[in-house]
């Protein structure tokens, strides 16, 4: 059975928007996703973490046969393979994968949290989440992505 999900794509070191490609052919070349649709790519400010530089942000919806843990494992390997490392919470990197949604699912678990913790609270999210699928719901909120985006806009 396949499933639909949405992933955060965001880098600020180094050739950003070739992380960002390289990023989501990784995922396209995985025989268990297919990517459906790529968002524009958005600069952004970092958002928490040490003084570091602006972020390119995307995100991409996909179809995929894994579980959601299978696919955050998937998504920590490109990581890897893109040069990610985790010496600082929340430092610079290469490449960040997020998994934001999955189907209409909320999971908690050590490790995994869907929908993603804070995407309903991060214009670098909502606004690329919404080009791309204004009309997927939040499962924990119960609104539409832009219809929370729109509220945040107002504040």
């Amino acid at each position: 059975m396949m499933s639909r999900a949405f992933v955060a794509l965001g880098s600020n070191l180094g050739d950003r928007e070739g992380y960002l490609k390289q990023a989501a052919r990784e995922l396209r070349a995985l025989a268990s996703v297919t990517l459906i649709r790529e968002s524009s790519i958005v600069e952004t400010d970092p958002v928490g973490g040490p003084p570091q530089g602006k972020f390119l942000n995307q995100v991409v919806e996909i179809e995929t046969s894994l579980s959601p843990e299978a696919l955050l494992a998937e998504l920590l390997r490109v990581e890897r393979a893109l040069g990610r490392t985790r010496d600082e919470k929340c430092g610079p990197r290469t490449i960040d994968l997020d998994v934001l949604l999955y189907d209409d699912q909320v999971i908690h678990r050590p490790g995994l949290d869907i929908p993603h913790p804070r995407m309903h609270e991060r214009m670098f999210v909502l606004v690329p989440l919404c080009e791309i699928a204004p009309d997927v719901v939040h499962p924990s909120i119960g609104k539409p992505v832009c219809e929370i985006l729109g509220e945040i806009d107002r504040d």
